[in-house]
């Protein structure tokens, strides 16, 4: 078997690619029915609802407890790094989108009075975290992804 092969029938990662698809998908629709309007960067950029963060590491998780039990160590390690992942979406780079929009708000500012040292193609990226709720929303649709996988596709 070549490793293309080997990589391809992974059932653990496809189960964690399936859940960030189907949250990027989501992510891009929830995004257009609120601001009518189709942002293609949603379809593979950070930040929104549901957090594909999550999604995907708890695909990740529930592939791995299906495919090893929830005793196996793998189990244990991608459980710790899910944790880590979604801590991390709602803490420091949740918090870096807040100082990006304070940030980009403040450069407008300057902007309105005359100074533009930086061109609105400089703006900061403000989708950078997650809510308690994207990463929450994110989590439950990747251990339905996985669920559904493995009961039904494999």
């Amino acid at each position: 078997m070549t490793f293309f092969e080997e990589f391809f029938s992974n059932h653990i990662f496809l189960t964690a690619a399936c859940g960030w698809f189907v949250a990027q998908i989501l992510k891009t629709l929830i995004h257009l029915i609120i601001s009518k309007k189709f942002v293609a960067e949603r379809l593979v950029g950070s930040g929104g609802m549901p957090s594909s963060h999550s999604a995907t590491v708890c695909a990740l998780v529930t592939a791995t407890c299906y495919e090893y039990g929830a005793g196996s160590f793998e189990f244990a390690i991608s459980l710790i790094l899910a944790i880590i992942v979604m801590y991390d979406a709602m803490g420091v780079r949740r918090e870096t989108g807040i100082q990006a929009q304070v940030l980009n708000d403040m450069m407008k500012i300057f902007e309105d009075m005359g100074r533009s040292e930086i061109s609105p193609h400089d703006k900061l990226k403000e989708f950078v975290g997650h809510t308690p709720l994207q990463v929450l929303m994110g989590a439950l649709l990747g251990i339905f992804c996985g669920v559904i996988i493995y009961t039904f596709v494999i």
